[in-house]
Formats: structure tokens, sequence, C-alpha cells
């Protein structure tokens, strides 16, 4: 495939796949690694917490919170559940994010549970954000 092919197919990619997030998330991060492991291309966008976009309500009605991928046009919530469909989606691409073993992929799902129910909950996590971001504009 010649250059210009590639840079064709890297654009249609990008405007498939969008990213709503926020950059001090640690899930956000996450999505955002699993992405590059399988070097997929992607728009992002960068979400206020404090004022949440018509387009974050819409593609997560539910929850509310990023990260949010959006797959042609549909969306999907919640981070794991983003690095599954990554792992299946480009599972031709690079080496697989979760392994192949059921075993060790069990292990791997019951750990990254394990951290963001037990470790974090979701009040603490936007506290923090919010706090975070606060910090961040005070010193602009």
């Amino acid at each position: 495939m010649d250059h210009h092919l590639e840079q064709q197919a890297a654009e249609t990619e990008k405007k498939a796949v969008k990213l709503l997030g926020m950059w001090a998330s640690p899930y956000v991060l996450q999505v955002r690694w699993a992405l590059a492991m399988k070097g997929v291309e992607y728009e992002y966008v960068e979400e206020d917490l404090q004022g949440k976009s018509a387009e974050l309500l819409a593609y997560n009605p539910v929850h509310k919170k990023v990260p949010v991928l959006v797959y042609h046009g549909r969306p999907i919530a919640e981070s794991q559940v983003i690095l599954e469909f990554i792992d299946d989606a480009w599972s031709h691409r690079g080496d697989p994010i979760l392994p192949r073993d059921p075993y060790q992929r069990a292990m791997a799902r019951f750990w990254a549970r394990f951290q963001q129910d037990k470790v974090r909950t979701d009040q603490e996590e936007e506290e923090s954000i919010i706090c975070m971001q606060l910090c961040v504009h005070q010193f602009e």
C-alpha cells in the first residue's frame, strides 16, 4: 500500500472512531493507551465534567460520564467494556490487550474490576477530577 492510500485509510478510520474523555481520568487514559497499542486513529473530544456536553449526555445517558468510545456513530461506555471492544474490533492489529488463555483472561478482568470497584468510587473520582481542574485553572 502506498503512503497516500495509508494516509487515506487512517483519515477514514479517524472519522469512524471518536473518544469523549477528560485529560485527568485514569479510565480515559486506559482507553487511549489501548487505542495506541492497536494503532487506531481517532478523534479526541475533551469533556468538561462540570458542564457536560449534549453529546456526552446523548451518548452515555445512563452514567453521564467519560470515557465514551463512539464507533461508526454507535457509543460504547464504561472503560472495561471499551477495552474489550477495542481488543475484539482490532484483534488483527498488534498484541492482544487481554490474555487469550481463559483463566488468565478471567484473572485480568478480576483485577481490573477490583481496581474500579474497590480502589476508587465514582464520587471520589469525580471530586478528584474537579479538584484537579480547579487547581489547573488557578495557575492559568
